[in-house]
C-alpha cells in the first residue's frame, strides 16, 4: 500500500514561496471563500447544491474525454463519451448523473496525467494563488485544459463566462467544507501533509492506480491526535472524500 513519506520534500525546492502562497490562500480562503460557500449551502436546497456540482463534473467529463483521446485509451474515451452524452441529454446539461445512478464510473483525465502519461514528470511541486497544490507538469495541463479544452472557456460573453466560474469556485469550495476541516486537525503541519498527499494523489492518478490505496494517516509529519487518525482510516472517509482532501488550502 502507497503511504505518504517526506521524499515529497525533494520535489519541494520553492518551499519557502510555496508555503507564503499556501499561507496567502489560507487567509483568502477563510475571510472570503468559506464564509460565501457556508452561506451557498445554508440557502441552497440539498437537490440544487448536487445538481450544480453535477453540473460542473459533466463539464469536467468533456475534459476527460478529450485526454482519454491524446492518450490513445480509445476504450476508455467511449466509455466516458457515454457518460457526457447520456448526462448531457437525459440528464439535462448534466444537472443530474443519470450515468452514476445506474452504476456508471466517473473517470478522471487532465491534460496534466496526459503529459504524465508521456513520461514527462511533475518537476517542482508547486502552490498556486487561489488554486492550491500542482506542479510544474500540472500547472502547465491546468492552463491548456482551461484554454483548449474546458467548454467554460468557448462562452462568447466575458461576463457569463466569469459567473459560471465564480459559481464553479463556490460550488468546489462548498464540496470541501467537511474536508477542510479535517486537514487542518490531521498534522501539526497541514502543508506538508497537503504536499505529500497530492504528490501521491497524482501518481495514482496517472499510473491508473486506486487512489483508495493511498495511505493518508502516513504524512511527513506523523503526528496526528487520535481522533483524527481514527478519521482518516477507511471506517471514516470513503474514497472520493480523500481524494477531496488534496485539493484543499
Amino acid at each position: 500500500m502507497p503511504v505518504l513519506g517526506s521524499a515529497s520534500e525533494d520535489n519541494d525546492p520553492l518551499e519557502g514561496m510555496n508555503r507564503a502562497i499556501y499561507s496567502f490562500n489560507e487567509s483568502v480562503d477563510g475571510a472570503i471563500m468559506k464564509p460565501i460557500a457556508k452561506g451557498y449551502k445554508a440557502v441552497m436546497p440539498n437537490f440544487a447544491v448536487k445538481g450544480v456540482n453535477n453540473f460542473y463534473n459533466n463539464i469536467g467529463d468533456v475534459i476527460t474525454v478529450i485526454n482519454d483521446l491524446l492518450q490513445l485509451k480509445i476504450e476508455h474515451a467511449a466509455h466516458d463519451s457515454g457518460r457526457v452524452l447520456l448526462n448531457s441529454t437525459i440528464g439535462i446539461l448534466g444537472f443530474i448523473d443519470v450515468h452514476s445512478m445506474y452504476g456508471g464510473e466517473r473517470r478522471i483525465e487532465d491534460f496534466g496525467q496526459t503529459l504524465g502519461h508521456y513520461g514527462i514528470g511533475h518537476g517542482a511541486y508547486l502552490v498556486l494563488p487561489f488554486l492550491g497544490p500542482s506542479s510544474l507538469r500540472d500547472g502547465t495541463g491546468l492552463a491548456t485544459d482551461t484554454i483548449l479544452f474546458d467548454p467554460i472557456g468557448y462562452v462568447n460573453d466575458v461576463r457569463t463566462r466569469n459567473q459560471i466560474r465564480f459559481v464553479q469556485l463556490v460550488d468546489k469550495r462548498a464540496e470541501l467544507l467537511h474536508v477542510s476541516d479535517i486537514l487542518g486537525s490531521a498534522s501539526l503541519d497541514p502543508y506538508a501533509f497537503q504536499r505529500d498527499a497530492y504528490m501521491q494523489y497524482r501518481k495514482a492518478l496517472v499510473n491508473d492506480e486506486s487512489t483508495s490505496e493511498i495511505n493518508y494517516e502516513d504524512s511527513a509529519d506523523s503526528s496526528f491526535e487520535p481522533y483524527i487518525e481514527e478519521t482518516l482510516t477507511n471506517k471514516a472517509l470513503d474514497e472520493n472524500q480523500k481524494e477531496k482532501i488534496v485539493l484543499v488550502n
